[in-house]
This record gives C-alpha cells, sequence and structure tokens, in this order.
C-alpha cells in the first residue's frame, strides 16, 4: 500500500510529533501542579463527587476503576514520562506498535483527566489536544512512511479549528464585522501577557489591519489547505505568522503552540529541511496493515465530522464542543464576543475583627491585581484558577460551585491552594475573615505609564462577596 505513504511529509510530521509532545507535556506538569487543590479529594470540586453523578458512557475515564490523589498524581507522572520520552526522540525508536502504544496511553491518561475536569478543563484547547494526540496515534515513527491519509486528517482538523475560529467572529460580535474588536480585546483578554498594553497601544488604523488579517487568515487563506502543494504550504506559513503574533500578544494556554505545530504539519517538507537539518532513514517502511488502519481511522473521523460540520455551517454555532465523549472530532471557536470593560475580582483576608480591620490582597500568579506589576508570560502552561475568576468578574454563575469552598481553602490556608497563588497577605497563617471585591481595571496611558511607574488603572467598583468568617463559609457549603 505504498500509495498511501507520503515520504515527503516525513519532516512535518516529525515537527507534530515534537510540538505535540511538548504540549502533552505542558498539560501533564499543568495537571499535577494544580489537580490537587482543584479536583482532589478535598479540591475545590471533588473528582469522587463528581463520578458519583457522571457515568462512565458520559465521562469514559480511568479514574471511574480507581480514584485516589496519589492515583491521580501517578497518572499525571506516567503523562510526564511518556511525553519527555516523546519529546526526547525515544518513540521514534520504538516498532510501530511500540510507538502506537505509546501515544494513545498519553492520549488514553489525558482524557481521563479532561473528563473528570469539570469546569476547569472545559476549554477548547483540551479538545484539541485531545484530537490532535489520537491522529497521532496513526502517524508512525521515524522509520515508517508519513501515511497521506494521516497527514490529511491534520489537515482537516486544521481547517476546522481556523474557519470555526473565523465563522464564530463573524456571526458574533459586530465589532468583528466593522474591525474594531482589538481596539478593546488586548486589554480586556482573559489574561494578558508583557506585550499586550503595547498592543493595544497601536493606532485604531493598525487595529483594523489585525482584524481584517485574522479574517482574511481564517475565512480565505484557510481554504488553500486543502490544495495541493505548494499552495497549502503557503497557507499554513500565513498560519503559522499569525499563531506567532497571537502567542507574542496573550496568554492562551497552548492554542496557538499547538495550532502553530499543526500548520507546520502542512509546510513542504523542502522548506522545512532548509532551516531543520534532521536527518531522514534512508529506508521507509510502509506495512500494509497499517495501511489499512489509518483508512479505517479515516473513515471513523469521516463519519465523526458530520456534527461538527453541521454545527460549523448552522447560524446557531456553538464554540469548542465536543459530540462524543471520546472528543475525537470537535468544534472550536473563540471570542465570538469582545468585552469592552475589564473587570478583575480582587480577593483580601485580614486577621483582624471590625471596622478598623486592615484588609490586604492575594496576589495570583498571572492575572491583573497589583497595578505595578507587569503582566507575565504563562502561555503555554495554563493557570486554570486564573481564567475562571476572568469569567466570574463577567458572571458570579461561573464560580457558584467553587469560589465560596475556595474563600474557604483561604481561611484554612490550604497549602495546595495557597501554591496556586503568588502570594498570600499572612503566608501559612489563617485570616480571620476574607472578602471579594470587584473593580473595573484599564491599562494604563502613555502618559500614566511614564508618570508613575503603573501598567494598570482601577477604580472600585462593588462588593461581589461580602467578608467571610470559616464559620460563614462552613454554613453557607453544607
Amino acid at each position: 500500500m505504498e500509495w498511501f505513504a507520503d515520504p515527503g511529509a516525513w519532516l512535518g510530521r516529525w515537527v507534530f510529533t515534537r510540538g505535540l509532545a511538548l504540549v502533552y507535556l505542558i498539560a501533564f506538569v499543568a495537571a499535577l501542579r494544580q489537580g490537587r487543590a482543584l479536583l482532589g479529594t478535598h479540591g475545590l470540586t471533588p473528582v469522587p463527587r463528581y463520578l458519583e453523578w457522571a457515568s462512565w458512557k458520559r465521562a469514559p475515564s480511568l479514574f471511574h476503576l480507581h480514584w485516589s490523589d496519589r492515583f491521580f498524581a501517578g497518572c499525571c507522572w506516567t503523562g510526564i514520562v511518556l511525553s519527555a520520552a516523546a519529546l526526547g526522540g525515544l518513540a521514534d525508536r520504538l516498532p510501530l506498535a511500540g510507538w502506537m502504544l505509546l501515544w494513545a496511553v498519553l492520549w488514553a491518561l489525558y482524557l481521563s483527566i479532561v473528563n473528570v475536569g469539570q469546569i476547569w478543563y472545559g476549554f477548547g484547547w483540551e479538545s484539541l489536544l485531545l484530537e490532535a494526540g489520537f491522529l497521532a496515534v496513526f502517524l508512525g515513527p521515524a522509520h515508517v512512511a508519513p501515511p497521506v491519509l494521516g497527514m490529511w486528517l491534520l489537515r482537516w482538523l486544521l481547517f476546522r479549528l481556523e474557519f470555526g475560529a473565523g465563522l464564530i467572529k463573524m456571526r458574533g460580535d459586530r465589532c468583528w464585522r466593522d474591525l474594531t474588536c482589538l481596539q478593546w480585546h488586548h486589554e480586556t483578554q482573559p489574561m494578558p501577557n508583557p506585550l499586550s498594553w503595547w498592543f493595544h497601544r497601536l493606532s485604531p488604523r493598525l487595529h483594523r489591519v489585525e482584524t481584517l488579517a485574522n479574517h482574511v487568515t481564517q475565512l480565505v487563506v484557510v481554504f488553500g489547505l486543502l490544495a495541493p502543494q505548494p499552495v497549502a504550504g503557503v497557507a499554513a506559513l500565513v498560519i503559522v505568522v499569525t499563531q506567532g503574533y497571537l502567542l507574542i500578544s496573550g496568554n492562551f494556554a497552548w492554542l496557538n503552540a499547538l495550532t502553530l505545530v499543526l500548520a507546520l504539519s502542512v509546510v513542504d517538507g523542502r522548506w522545512l529541511a532548509a532551516v531543520l537539518p534532521v536527518d531522514r532513514p534512508d529506508q521507509l517502511t510502509s506495512p500494509t496493515w497499517f495501511g489499512a488502519v489509518g483508512i479505517g481511522v479515516a473513515v471513523l473521523v469521516a463519519v465523526l465530522s458530520v456534527a461538527p460540520v453541521r454545527n460549523l455551517l448552522s447560524p446557531g454555532q456553538r464554540m469548542n464542543t465536543s459530540f462524543d465523549p471520546l472528543r475525537l472530532v470537535n468544534s472550536y471557536g473563540a471570542f465570538g464576543s469582545v468585552t469592552k470593560v475589564r473587570r478583575e475580582l480582587v480577593v483580601e483576608a485580614t486577621d483582624g475583627t471590625g471596622p478598623d480591620a486592615q484588609w490586604r490582597e492575594y496576589e495570583f500568579r498571572g492575572k491583573p491585581g497589583d497595578v505595578h506589576r507587569r503582566p507575565p508570560q504563562w502561555a503555554p502552561y495554563h493557570l486554570r484558577l486564573d481564567w475562571l475568576m476572568w469569567f466570574v468578574a463577567l458572571s458570579p454563575a461561573y464560580g457558584r460551585a467553587w469560589l465560596v469552598p475556595f474563600l474557604g481553602k483561604l481561611l484554612a490556608a490550604d497549602p495546595p491552594t495557597l501554591r496556586l497563588l503568588r502570594s498570600a497577605p499572612f503566608g501559612a497563617d489563617r485570616p480571620t475573615a476574607v472578602r471579594v471585591l470587584v473593580y473595573r481595571y484599564r491599562f494604563t496611558t502613555r502618559a500614566e505609564r511614564r508618570e508613575t511607574g503603573a501598567w494598570w488603572h482601577r477604580t472600585y467598583e462593588r462588593e461581589l462577596v461580602a467578608p467571610l468568617t470559616a464559620d460563614d463559609v462552613g454554613a453557607r457549603v453544607r
């Protein structure tokens, strides 16, 4: 079945699988570092409680068979070791069956985490990683010729990812259609990065150029992915450039990084060889049974694509939706609407009592707090608590299940919870009370920045959660 092999795609596969391994590594490290506080037996949304009503059919996961915080950590460590091995090239030295097993285990482990991750794992890049990870199982190691159908399935994923994101914008906020959304987006995005202030300060004309370039890429150039080379490679390089632009202008976990490596898999192998000195084996095998498996996977993806394509073409298009519990073929899209005003939750604590009590802030790792702190770079790592705090500022409903328990953990100075934060006002000591305030944030002007050194200006708006003591929290969570 040599006609199903594409030796010219060898370097594109190499770049994609190494990039995917790096993303897997980051994802498992994030799960290990944050999982106990968010999902653990005594976490904010405990997995055991979730599994009491979430069936295997609804949420397939190894944790239906067994759960403990130690077992969860063991799964994360297994994922870390396997993804590091793939990143280091060990997977490419395995026989074909060993390659497939390694990538299948990575996919199954991460699927198990996502399917019990609840609101903390409700982001489109989780499904993107799983869909890309599933396809990697059937791409083969270095000594096997890249399968034509497998490489085309990567194109199909990239096409749906980009085109879905473009359509959701055109169907959503009017500012996408009048090319003004980026006048607000850099300031109001969930987690700005060190360069976001500068991007926000671009002229309105340049913001329009940014928006137009985004539309052209996601709604026009993307169709070049479905053409033969060199057209597909040119389209892919345009996507690489736009994703690189997004990488340096905001923190969107591994969404942009994974999209970028997907695009690199489509670039003509001769172009990649000009900049990547990677030696290809002289002989590439193409087992008949592997080709037959590739055909079966392509048929499966085609069948499962029906619902996502219907969603893609629907006026009521839904963003970031999975249509099967294994998350094999999904719909994507982001920022169908853009918020025009940034509101942030400021969590404070006191060790005093009465009206004269002094309140001091908790500092989060990524989200804005101290106005003099430059927005940090965290992507492609994902700070799940920081992201959800942004959503709660939009609507308190996003925190209904976990915000009060989170405050209870702060009152108890719970070590795993405090490790999610940059700093706590009283360190490991327990405060007397905590509260949550809402502030309106905006980037400072150039003049304000020169005068004060601050990156943000904030104005108090209201109290979201009145002062709570440990007894108050206990009464509310019963």
